[in-house]
């Protein structure tokens, strides 16, 4: 294997790790990420561990902070708002350019992952549930023509994934309903999307967007209420 293929291969194998660890909440908000303990767990020189806290940063689940190093970045609602406003402004864009695109295999594709995400519900499969969110919008959007604007999407989906997962695993009895809310959706998107109805999936998908971060916003303000003195 060429050594420079080898060696991005080695950063994104460690990004996906430290990436599922920080969201399933194995490194915490504020949790020290320390180079050489990393690479040591890796059994790994420093260089792939450095690449992949700096793309970390790039997707906002990390910070570099003096003194301190890379450091797990901290839930806010600043954040919130930033990652979902834009959501509203660049998904029903994608929907809007890929629903006339979309095909039969397409739509088997959405079904597919829409019986994933009910299977991982009844399991309260927290970590299954958030890929399969982020698989079942990303192949909504699969047939736009806007590269870039996908990217930004997939990382934007990823940030959501941590605050969804918090609070559906924070909301004592309402995380499965919150689940249960989502997959019902994403029923009505994928039909108004094979209807070919544009208009009507993109109200509804910013409606759907909204209602999931109106939600965050009430459930961070009240955790850091409880934890105010």
């Amino acid at each position: 294997m060429n050594p420079l293929l080898k060696h991005r291969t080695l950063t994104a194998a460690i990004l996906d790790q430290l990436r599922m660890a920080i969201l399933d909440g194995t490194y915490p908000a504020g949790a020290q990420l320390r180079q050489d303990a990393l690479a040591a767990t890796f059994n790994v020189s420093r260089i792939p561990v450095r690449e992949a806290l700096f793309q970390l940063d790039a997707e906002g689940l990390v910070r570099f902070v003096p003194q301190k190093g890379a450091v797990v970045a901290e839930l806010s609602t600043a954040e919130i708002r930033d990652v979902f406003e834009l959501r509203r402004l660049l998904e029903p864009r994608l929907l809007a350019g890929s629903i006339p695109a979309l095909d039969a295999a397409d739509f088997a594709r959405l079904d597919a992952l829409h019986a994933e995400m009910v299977t991982a519900t009844a399991a309260n499969d927290l970590g299954r549930w958030g890929q399969i969110n982020a698989d079942f919008h990303m192949a909504l959007y699969a047939r736009a023509e806007l590269p870039r604007s996908l990217t930004i999407v997939h990382g934007l989906l990823q940030a959501s994934d941590r605050y969804t997962r918090v609070h559906l695993s924070d909301v004592a009895g309402m995380g499965i309903v919150g689940m249960q809310r989502a997959v019902s959706e994403h029923a009505a998107l994928a039909e108004l999307a094979r209807a070919g109805d544009v208009a009507g999936a993109c109200a509804f998908l910013d409606t759907h967007i909204l209602t999931v971060q109106q939600d965050l916003l009430r459930e961070l303000e009240r955790s850091q209420r409880k934890a105010t003195p």
